[in-house]
């Protein structure tokens, strides 16, 4: 029997953004233990025989094949789901991450590693691009933004939680100081996977196939809590109707209508919010948190238990943007976070030129990567300033990167357009993993400065040129672009009601539902936008 709590759907179906978050602690936690850089060594070793694993260019290479994986499997996601449903993508998505989890724990060398971190992106690539279209299409309106934002707080979780395991792996000896943590990745694919068969899938894809009953009856099951003449699941039902009839008469849609002039706006401010969500610099604190840390003076258990602090503030910090974003709005929110997160990346290479010196040949304990050393004072700033980076990302660019641009594209492009803009997300992770080490031994603090400038653009980029989506209908979204809005002129909510198109376009889309079906419901703006936003 399927699961009807929409609450307790969303819990499991966001299982699957959470296993982007086991990835990224999963290899934080295990990139300066001895037995992971001496079965991957490159380099010989240390004065001290220290291992020194394998070169920066190569662990980049290693850190960035996950988002090279996520990156194909969020286009290809796109067709995916429109082929075989939400639900069944993400089925296959975990089952991909258990297969590239098994991979990855017995690599035998870096070439298996990366394929097995591969087909775990392909997986992340999928669940991350479907897993919020699928919730958004089941969910009321009024719990879109936290039940969308929730897929965040569950990487924030998966990041914390394999931490901690890896931590307690590293006590290990041998090589099963790695390989138990990355096996044990599966465990949550499993749970996901077991978890789905329970869920219904989205209505709104099977009112696509004209699989009209099923559509009802998953309707009845979550919107209507087991009653079928319930008056919510006949309002529903019939927008759902009425949409699918506007998208046969539209049904000519392409990748290339993303690109088209009444649509490019749109699609260029979705591609870059997931594209300036990476360029803040918050993935490389999570990859790479131990260089920083090594920088800063911290060895051995006092290294890895500081690192899970900035983990715990992740999780901590995002539920207040759960709690009010929907209220806050998007635009105040990714402002305030682009501005603060510019302030402490500009602070911590302030600290590492003014109080920092070069670290040794070879980097500070045999990590060429930490080619900067700081100590006393200007240290524990450094750290600190690290933490309050976490805490001023977590309640904004977070969860909202995921949350605003399906509220950009109207339903018959959503899914297309997310997919794309979700593939942006990867490809710049992909970038910035390859990236990072390389730049922590060649231009060393000055990596901070590159992050800074790239908070205070997106700053400017979201004032001038994104809206605020948050309480609105698709058809006052459709207007604002429509008519040119000011983004700095749109605010929460309705502001003055409908244009007269705005209107005519509810008018006609209304007339569809009722006439066109014979149903005889009349839809509401509120609701119809429920239908037309997919509740996203």
């Amino acid at each position: 029997m399927a699961i009807g709590n929409i609450y307790l759907i969303s819990a499991i179906a966001v299982i699957g953004g959470g296993l982007f978050g086991f990835d990224i602690s999963s290899m934080s936690a295990i990139l300066p233990i001895q037995p992971y850089r001496c079965y991957f060594n490159q380099q010989g070793r240390d004065a001290r025989g220290n291992c020194l694993g394998p070169r920066s260019d190569v662990q980049g290479g290693i850190t960035a094949s996950m988002a090279g994986g996520s990156w194909l499997g969020a286009l290809v996601s796109g067709i995916l789901t429109d082929k075989v449903g939400r639900k069944k993508a993400i089925m296959i998505g975990s089952i991909i991450w258990i297969i590239g989890s098994v991979i990855s724990a017995a690599s035998q060398n870096i070439a298996m590693l990366i394929v097995g971190r591969v087909i775990n992106g392909f997986c992340v690539g999928i669940c991350s691009a479907q897993v919020p279209v699928y919730i958004s299409e089941l969910c009321p309106p009024r719990l879109r933004g936290r039940l969308v934002g929730a897929q965040q707080w569950a990487i924030t979780w998966g990041i914390l939680i394999m931490f901690y395991i890896s931590y307690g792996c590293s006590f290990l000896k041998g090589n099963a100081a790695f390989r138990i943590p990355w096996g044990l990745q599966a465990i949550p694919a499993v749970i996901l996977l077991v978890g789905m068969l329970f869920l219904p899938e989205s209505p709104r894809w099977l009112a696509r196939k004209d699989r009209w009953e099923e559509c009802k009856s998953v309707l009845v099951l979550v919107l209507g809590k087991g009653d079928p003449h319930s008056s919510l699941v006949a309002e529903e039902y019939a927008e759902i109707q009425a949409y699918c009839e506007f998208e046969r008469q539209n049904a000519d849609v392409s990748w290339m209508e993303l690109f088209r002039p009444g649509m490019l706006n749109r699609t260029h401010i979705g591609v870059f919010t997931q594209i300036w969500s990476q360029l803040t610099g918050m993935n490389v604190m999570m990859y790479y948190i131990t260089y920083v840390f090594t920088m800063a003076g911290l060895t051995g258990n006092n290294l890895l238990i500081s690192s899970s602090i900035q983990y715990i503030i992740n999780v901590l910090m995002t539920i207040p943007a759960l709690l009010f974003v929907d209220r806050l709005g998007r635009r105040p929110v990714l402002l305030a976070g682009a501005l603060l997160m510019a302030t402490w990346q500009f602070a911590n290479a302030g600290l590492l030129a003014s109080y920092g010196h070069p670290a040794p040949p070879g980097g500070v304990d045999g990590i060429p990567e930490a080619s900067w050393q700081i100590a006393g004072p200007p240290s524990k700033a450094v750290i600190a300033c690290t933490y309050l980076f976490v805490a001023s990302f977590a309640p904004t660019w977070g969860p909202v990167s995921w949350i605003y641009p399906p509220e950009l594209f109207p339903l018959r492009v959503r899914g297309k357009a997310v997919a794309l803009a979700t593939s942006a997300n990867w490809a710049f992770n992909f970038a910035l993993g390859y990236f990072v080490p390389p730049a922590f031994v060649n231009i060393q603090w000055k990596t901070y400065l590159v992050f800074g400038v790239f908070c205070v653009a997106m700053f400017v980029h979201v004032f001038f040129l994104f809206p605020e989506t948050a309480g609105k209908p698709l058809e006052e979204v459709e207007e604002m672009f429509l008519e040119g809005v000011p983004a700095w002129k749109t605010g929460v909510g309705l502001k003055g009601g409908h244009s007269g198109r705005a209107a005519a376009k509810l008018e006609k889309l209304g007339k569809v539902g009722g006439d066109g079906h014979g149903d005889g419901v009349e839809s509401s703006p509120e609701r119809l936008e429920s239908a037309a936003v997919g509740k996203v």
